[in-house]
């Protein structure tokens, strides 16, 4: 199982930049996130519509206070931050892991998080998007595969050159 933890949303500031996070971690395959942070049901509520209407078993939770999350996970934890370790240069891929809790900030990361965690790991090691890093960590933690279509979508994309097409599946 992967989680992704989202560390500390701030309402009005973070709101698409954490719902992107989100989205990335549905659609490269997390099984569930955690928001932290500010409560913030609009938020919360577009992810849940996301997964209702297009499918997939895909948790959507929050917790005020992350330290606890870290601290009670029983699997790997992995802090991805432009300053860690680079990832390929880890073992955290070779390994087969269980139960995987993946920790992107928003704001500045405390220290203590660091210590924290089993693994700091940078995707790259200049300024870049919590997003993109999520994106190419879970591409490389799921062998290259991206979902296409989840069980129980209500709206399926139908691949097309220059048009925008959708059905309802049978």
């Amino acid at each position: 199982m992967i989680t992704v933890l989202r560390l500390g949303h701030r309402r009005g500031r973070d709101d698409r930049i954490s719902s992107h996070v989100g989205l990335t971690a549905r659609q490269f395959g997390a099984d569930k996130i955690i928001f932290s942070g500010e409560h913030d049901e609009n938020m919360l509520e577009s992810q849940q519509d996301i997964v209702d209407r297009w499918g997939g078993e895909f948790e959507i939770t929050y917790r005020e206070a992350y330290r606890p999350v870290i601290t009670e996970f029983e699997g790997t934890r992995v802090h991805l931050t432009m300053y860690g370790e680079s990832f390929r240069e880890s073992d955290v891929l070779e390994q087969d892991i269980d139960d995987l809790l993946i920790v992107v900030g928003s704001q500045k990361v405390p220290r203590d998080i660091y210590e924290k965690v089993d693994y700091n790991l940078g995707v790259g090691h200049q300024p870049h998007s919590e997003v993109a890093a999520l994106a190419v960590f879970l591409y490389e933690c799921n062998g290259h595969q991206i979902p296409q279509s989840f069980d129980g979508a209500d709206i399926e994309v139908i691949p097309s050159e220059q048009h925008k097409k959708t059905r309802r599946p049978d």
